[in-house]
């Protein structure tokens, strides 16, 4: 069973900086699309931000220009750079790949575990 596991969480104040990732127990044969969600206390799961397979990136308007998704294949790796952290970004924060492990395998979503981000004096 593949894993993807999350670190980087933790407190910050308002205006700083945190960098989350995503790694996965084994190298994926390929991936079509990894992202990142939130959800906030009494609040839906929302997408933050989207990777494409062609490097292309999508960023939800309330983080847009603030956070970065990057890719790092050799590492199996998946990040999010968070810059000029508010408090509105309070929220558990889950990473997801779409992807084979195998060549012949179907794609598959794969989800991390979640991690806290607590944006606060």
């Amino acid at each position: 069973q593949v894993q993807l596991v999350e670190t980087g969480g933790g407190l910050v104040q308002p205006g700083g900086s945190l960098t989350l990732s995503c790694t996965a127990s084994t190298t994926f044969f390929n991936i079509g699309q990894s992202g990142w969600y939130r959800q906030a206390p009494g609040e839906q799961r929302e997408l933050v931000a989207t990777l494409t397979e062609s490097g292309d990136t999508n960023y939800a308007d309330p983080v847009k220009g603030r956070f970065t998704i990057a890719r790092d294949n050799a590492k199996n790796t998946l990040s999010l750079q968070m810059n000029n952290l508010k408090p509105e970004d309070t929220a558990v924060y889950y990473c997801n790949v779409l992807g084979r492990v195998f060549r012949l395998s179907p794609p598959y979503d794969y989800w991390g575990q979640g991690t806290q981000v607590t944006v606060s004096l």
